[in-house]
Formats: structure tokens, C-alpha cells, sequence
């Protein structure tokens, strides 16, 4: 899978280049491509940003360097991505879903937004995080990423998908490693047993009670 991202702080996608997703660019299974706005800026001072139409508070991102900068990498399977607010939000079926195709284009916004001409020129999907407002679209743009790579083949374990939270609709149960007693506290008996089935039960009945205690809303919806 190949993800450009452009943005106006290319700096800031240091994380991408360490830990799991670093061996997946290793690997050639993820590339990562960033692209900064302001090289398609035709200002002679690069500049990316003007005052909205009608006044408000703060600066707009002009629409020509986003769009010139766009062309440059769209291809014809091309899922072209906004961070934002007034998306619809992100989960556990989003990220499947984006892991699906070749080729992601991840546009940050930042100051007080994007000239809106921008989604009326392409195929743009927004998408939220949450009900929050953050400075930029370079923080979401990484979780989204770091989220969906997860699916991508070869990326993970496909066990590690598995019985994680939400895949299943529910939150996962609780895990421990060794030693059996820390503080006075014990790993439940039933996880050093053996019983294969037995662990399966209890993790199964965690999971749901887990589920019920924090994310109720999850139940509903199965």
C-alpha cells in the first residue's frame, strides 16, 4: 500500500519511520510518501494561507496549492482523505475498510480549514476522530494510518486481529504475563490451568463484562 500525505509540517510524521510501521516500510509493504504543501505554492514566498471570504477569525488554506499538490500524486484507484471534525467518525470498520485499497492520499488541513472548493473538485471522504477540534490534520492523519496499516497483509499477526477490542463488537478481556503474583495481586487461576476451554469461557465473560461496565453503547449495536 502506498500513502502520500500532504501537509504543511512534513516534520511532524517522525513516528511513521519507527517500531512496527518502520518494519513494514522495511518490508515493502507500507511506503510512505510526504509531500509539502508549500512546494506548490505559487506565491513567491510559498505562502498557503489567505483571509476567508466574508471575514472571521483566522486564515483559510488557499485552494490552489492543495489542488496542485493533489494532482501530482492522484492515480486513477485513488481514496483521498480529509481529517476533520465534521467527519463521520472513525472505528474499527473505517480502518478495515481504507486497508482495502492501493493507493491513500491524506490531506492535513490546518489554521481555521480548507477553502471548501477543494471537496468540490475531487472525491474527498472526511473523517473524525471525535468531537474535538484539533490544530492540524497531521496527528488524526497519523492515527488513522497507524490504524488501518494494522489490516494491511504482512503488517501484524492476523492472530494479533483477532480477539483484540471491537473485533468481535466487544471490548478485550484482561491480560497478564509473568510473574503470577505481583504486589500481592494473582493472575486469575483459570489462565494457569491449562484448560483451553476454561480460558476461553473466562475471557469471553470478561470481555462482556468489560464491555458493559465501559462501552455499553457497543452492545446495543450487535
Amino acid at each position: 500500500m502506498k500513502i502520500d500525505i500532504l501537509t504543511l509540517f512534513p516534520e511532524m510524521f517522525s513516528p511513521l519511520n519507527s517500531s512496527i510501521l518502520k518494519r513494514a516500510v522495511d518490508n515493502h509493504i507500507l511506503e510512505f510518501n510526504l509531500i509539502n504543501i508549500r512546494d506548490f505554492s505559487k506565491d513567491k514566498h510559498k505562502k498557503c494561507d489567505d483571509y476567508p471570504f466574508g471575514g472571521g477569525a483566522g486564515m483559510l488554506m488557499s485552494v490552489q496549492p492543495i489542488y496542485d499538490a493533489i494532482k501530482s500524486v492522484q492515480k486513477e484507484n485513488s481514496k483521498i482523505i480529509f481529517p476533520s471534525p465534521r467527519g463521520a467518525k472513525f472505528d474499527h470498520k473505517k480502518a478495515k475498510e481504507l486497508s482495502s485499497f492501493e493507493h491513500l492520499i491524506f490531506v492535513c488541513g490546518h489554521y481555521e480549514g480548507v477553502d471548501e472548493r477543494i471537496f468540490e473538485l475531487f472525491d474527498i471522504e472526511e473523517i473524525s476522530l471525535g468531537d474535538y477540534v484539533l490544530t492540524g490534520g497531521e496527528l488524526p492523519s497519523m492515527v488513522i494510518i497507524d490504524s488501518l496499516s494494522r489490516f494491511v497483509d504482512g503488517v501484524i499477526s492476523k492472530e494479533s486481529l483477532e480477539n483484540e477490542s471491537f473485533s468481535n463488537g466487544l471490548l478485550e478481556y484482561p491480560q497478564y504475563t509473568r510473574p503470577a503474583v505481583f504486589e500481592g495481586i494473582k493472575v486469575p487461576e483459570v489462565l494457569l490451568s491449562g484448560n483451553h476451554q476454561e480460558v476461553e469461557k473466562w475471557r469471553n465473560k470478561q470481555s462482556l463484562k468489560r464491555t458493559k461496565e465501559r462501552r455499553s453503547d457497543l452492545l446495543k449495536k450487535n
